[in-house]
């Protein structure tokens, strides 16, 4: 039987929760290495440490600055350090989730040309959050569900 919580030696078996927390914490350290290469970034010699001044953009859609890909870089390991355990692969996704439509809402509001944007958020960053947000939290609940009870 596989303990479900997160604790104990049964957490060995690989829950599907898990590999999801795993595979979006993959992702995003890839994206935040992605983020310093020249030529996937474009406009790399305009990347500044932050602020909206920064016009590099990852796979030239995307604006990034060093901060933002540290920033995915941190969260990518995150993923990976929580998806050892399944209340911490389920705290990552849903927890990542709900940060994730903060930033939506975040970069909504914000002037994308003030000193406030210092991330740098741009429109695609925005829809890429609102996706990310609501996927994360859906994996997070859906892969953590338990059956109902049938009698």
């Amino acid at each position: 039987m596989v303990n479900r919580t997160g604790s104990g030696a049964a957490t060995a078996a690989r829950h599907p929760v898990r590999t999801a927390a795993l595979a979006v914490g993959v992702v995003f350290l890839l994206v935040g290495v992605l983020g310093f290469i020249p030529g996937i970034t474009s406009d790399y010699d305009t990347m500044t440490f932050a602020g909206h001044e920064s016009e590099a953009k990852l796979l030239g859609l995307f604006q990034v600055s060093i901060l933002h890909n540290l920033v995915h870089v941190v969260f990518g390991i995150a993923g990976i350090a929580l998806a050892r355990s399944v209340s911490g692969a389920r705290a990552y996704l849903v927890g990542g989730g709900a940060v994730y439509l903060v930033l939506w809402l975040y970069g909504l509001v914000v002037d994308h040309d003030s000193g406030a944007n210092f991330v740098p958020l741009n429109g695609a960053d925005n829809w890429l959050h609102l996706f990310l947000g609501i996927g994360m939290i859906a994996l997070g609940l859906a892969l953590t569900r338990r059956p109902a009870d049938r009698r």
